[in-house]
């Protein structure tokens, strides 16, 4: 096990100097953006996203029955935490008429899928535990 533990240590310590060395070499403007990009994104979490699965989910606590909470808010989680990611893509921001190999996919369609896949994943695991639900009840 220690064996295990220094070779994954030592694949850490040679991952972080690469990332080190890659920050390095982008340059102070890009390092600069990408701060603003960590920076807003932790933001936008805890201020936006956080904030709203919680009340969302209080709110739902009192009007779901049981067996339906647990998969609602894993299914508000997931897409909430996409949809803000997918915000910028979904937005087209930074899409260039001179470059049209930006942002060059059909990224509403694909939100959409996901939407749909979460939706079925709450569907299924509520359907889970609505049975169990049942089962434990008689």
């Amino acid at each position: 096990m220690r064996v295990i533990r220094g070779l994954l240590f030592v694949l850490g310590l040679a991952g972080l100097a690469w990332g080190a060395k890659q920050v390095v070499e982008l340059g102070f403007d890009d390092i600069v953006a990408a701060g603003v990009w960590l920076v807003a994104g932790v933001l936008a979490h805890d201020g936006l996203l956080a904030p709203t699965v919680v009340v969302v989910a209080l709110i739902a606590m009192r009007l779901l029955p049981v067996w339906l909470r647990g998969p609602f808010t894993a299914g508000l989680v997931v897409l909430g935490s996409a949809t803000l990611l997918a915000i910028p893509v979904l937005g087209r921001f930074g899409a260039r008429s001179d470059n049209p190999t930006l942002l060059d996919r059909d990224y509403v369609g694909g939100w959409l899928v996901l939407a749909a896949i979460t939706v079925g994943c709450v569907a299924v695991s509520s359907l889970i535990s609505w049975r169990r639900s049942r089962s434990t009840a008689q």
